[in-house]
Formats: C-alpha cells, structure tokens, sequence
C-alpha cells in the first residue's frame, strides 16, 4: 500500500497528532485506538500500533504493542516500512532493558544497527519543480529552500512516490508550470531526516536525499494534483511550522 495523508486511517493519526501537540493526550489515545479498530491492511495496522504504543502507560503494555507494530511492519516488509526497522527495535530494547530482560535487549540493538542505513528503493525516482528543463539535465544542490528561503541546500531532494513530487511541484518557488521529472541518483543517498520518524514511523512517503547530483531521465504527467485551496492551506501549515531544517 502507498502512503496517503488523504487516508482516512492517516487522517485520524494526523488528528491525534494535533491533539498532542495541544496537550491533550486523552483525547490523542481515544483518536489513536479509533484508526486502529479503522485499520483494514498491514500498513495502516502498523502505523496506528505505532502511535497506540506510545500512549502506554507501563512498559508491559508499551513492549506489546511496538510487537505489534513490529509484526505488522514484517509483514509489510517493503521501502514504505523498511526505515522504521531501527529505531522500532531501538525502543523495543528499551522496553526489555526496562524488564531486566537484558538477553532480549541485546538482540534487538543488535538488529536495530543491522536495519540502519540499510536503504533498498529502486524507485522510480522523481523530483517537482517548476523548472522547465530536459532530458540528460543534472538537478544539483546549492538552490534555496522551498520552505525557508534563507536557506542554502547542502542535498537534491527526491521521493520515489509520484504523487509527493506532485505536492513538491505545487509548493515549489516560481511561475513556471508544475513539473514532475523522473529522475536518477548518481551518488549514495539517504532517507530525508527531515520526515523520517518525525511524525510518521520511518519513511513512509519514501522521501530521500543526496550531496550528489539527480540526472533526469523523463519526465511524468499523471499525478493527483492539489486545488488552489490544497495548495493555500499547505502553505499556511508551512509558514507557521516552527520545525528547523536539518540540511
């Protein structure tokens, strides 16, 4: 399954995250357990057991759930859970260290290190711009932020899901049209640590970046694209986000 934030699942995640943000926890849970009792596939079951876990107030019941989250993130086992690997074996250890279960413990930091850096996405890749630019061109770091112009990239940003280059292009700084481009890596990369594990377990919109220049290899042309009020609201979240970019 591709990560949607228009699933209504993930719509009900993002309202508990909003009501954690406003310091009201009770309210969070109650919102947390709905999109868990809603949840009809592996990927959504994975992404509310995560926010339920954390909700716990005992670290028995904390361990059963990250198992749960854990069991349904193996059944998934593609890039849209794969990044989540280490840092939920990282919190299952602490559970067990937390237990005295020391022998648990250190098989799962063990496996938490074996899951780092550990990126397998073959895309396709894509990149959105408002650039209009061709075949065999070479998009490379330096630009300013689309969401801090003051910033200087020091990485190309890319996504393998169509639809988040889409919601880039939309965002992007300019008055060209929207474009998509299809786009390959010619250096290492890494998930975005802008959006990996910062709201949503991992990475699942499988957002990437690279020091290393993206050389596009087409260009695509369907995506669900945002209404003038979409991309209106986007931009107002994105003014009044107070979250630093780490570049």
């Amino acid at each position: 399954m591709e990560f949607s934030p228009s699933n209504p699942v993930i719509q009900l995640c993002i309202k508990g995250m909003a009501m954690e943000d406003q310091g009201k926890p009770e309210e969070a849970i109650k919102l947390f357990h709905q999109a868990w009792d809603e949840s009809k596939n592996d990927f959504e079951k994975f992404t509310t057991a995560h926010y339920v876990a954390r909700h716990q107030n005992n670290v028995r019941d904390q361990l059963k759930w990250l198992e749960t989250c854990l069991q349904f993130a193996l059944k998934v086992n593609n890039d849209a859970v794969k990044s989540a690997f280490p840092s939920l074996y990282l919190r299952i250890a602490e559970c067990h260290e937390n237990l005295g279960d020391l022998e648990n413990a250190k098989m799962n930091r063990e496996l938490s290190q074996q899951a780092s850096d550990q990126i397998s996405d073959q895309g396709p890749f894509y990149h959105g711009t408002r650039a209009d630019l061709q075949v065999g061109d070479m998009l490379t770091a330096g630009g300013r932020s689309n969401y801090k112009s003051k910033i200087i990239m020091n990485h190309i940003y890319f996504t393998a899901l169509v639809n988040n280059a889409g919601l880039a292009a939309a965002l992007a700084q300019g008055e060209g049209h929207e474009r998509v481009y299809i786009v390959e890596p010619t250096g290492s990369f890494e998930n975005d640590p802008n959006v990996t594990d910062k709201k949503f377990p991992g990475n699942p919109t499988r957002s990437y970046r690279s020091p290393a220049p993206l050389k596009i290899v087409g260009e695509a042309t369907e995506w669900a694209r945002l209404s003038p009020e979409d991309i209106r609201k986007w931009r107002e979240r994105l003014a009044n986000s107070k979250g630093e970019i780490i570049n």
